[in-house]
Formats: structure tokens, sequence, C-alpha cells
């Protein structure tokens, strides 16, 4: 089972990609986590080019459908998403009867440095990720005080490790009953 992790802050030192790569090292057996790259080389989403999108955007594209389930964790900028992950977001919704997000599962957490752990950033991503057509998990997992919890390079706050792993668990449920259904489904055909 293959969980694509996209951060959604462009910075090196950024606190939402080390939460990311915490989650990579906590995976149970058998899940990988691997982190998208190329986010930062998508241009500004123009309907124009919706039928020959930027390579870019077809690399995410095909990052995502190669995929059993997408981790977001996401940053709070002015109160929202970050202006290039909605852009990014905004590319992979067209056209929507054929977006790799369809029917995706999805999980969204999300790290600051304040008090409230990026909830507002949260909440936006997962509207839009429904407005998608993902399945997304609506549990949070708000990580406050970043620059203290994600200080070292692993996690030493145990509620936070737990959180994590948590999240990551209901992913992977929603990805096997995802799973389940299209079995039913495919045997229900066949006979």
């Amino acid at each position: 089972m293959r969980v694509l992790a996209i951060s959604g802050s462009l910075r090196r030192g950024s606190y939402n990609t080390k939460l990311l790569r915490a989650a990579v090292a906590l995976a149970p057996e058998g899940l990988e986590i691997q982190l998208a790259h190329g986010l930062d080389e998508i241009p500004a989403y123009n309907d124009d080019r919706r039928d020959r999108p930027p390579e870019a955007v077809v690399g995410l594209r095909e990052q995502i459908a190669a995929a059993d389930g997408v981790l977001v964790a996401t940053p709070e900028y002015n109160s929202s998403i970050p202006g290039h992950l909605k852009n990014a977001f905004d590319w992979l919704s067209r056209p929507l009867a054929s977006s790799p997000l369809r029917f995706k599962p999805a999980a969204v957490t999300g790290a600051s440095t304040g008090l409230f752990g990026a909830i507002w950033s949260q909440a936006e991503t997962r509207k839009v990720l429904a407005a998608i057509g993902a399945r997304v998990v609506e549990t949070e997992l708000a990580v406050p005080n970043a620059d203290e919890l994600l200080a070292g390079e692993e996690l030493a706050d145990p509620d936070l490790r737990d959180g994590l792993e948590a999240l990551v668990r209901e992913l992977v449920e929603l990805i096997e009953e995802r799973e389940r259904a299209g079995r039913t489904t495919a045997g229900a055909e066949e006979g």
C-alpha cells in the first residue's frame, strides 16, 4: 500500500515536511509513505491550458494516481491554505471527472508555530479535497508550537506521535475500505 505525502510548505526547513517525514518513519509494516515532489514548479492555474497541462502538473497527477491515498500537511497562511497548494488542487481538479483525487482516500494535518496548529487551513484543505471528490478523513491533527514540537529529527512528544499514528491508521482503514468495495464491485460484475 502506498500513500503520497504532500507538504503545503515549500520552505526548506518546513515543519509540515518534517511532520510528513515523521509519518514516513512511523508507518506500519506494509505501508510506504512517499513524499511528493514538484509542487514548487507548478505555474498559476490557467483554464486555457487544461487540455495541455504543464509537465509539473502531469507529474503530480501521476504521483497521485499511483498512490492508494494522500496525506497532506499544510501550514496556515493568512488564516487559510497556502496559495501554491490551492493552486495545485485547482490544476488537479480539472477536468473533475478524471481528477486523480476523485474517490482517493485523503487525510489532512498541519503544523504552525502558533497556538492553533493550522486548524483553519486544515479545514479549508479538507473542504477543497472533498469538493474535488476525495474521500477525506475527518479527524483533525493540529500541531501547534511546531518550532518546539518538531525541533528534533524524531517526534519526542508521545501525544503527537500517537496522534500521527492514529491519523495514518485511519487513512489506511479508508484505503482498505475502498479496496474491499472495489473487489466487491468487481466480483458482482463478473457474476
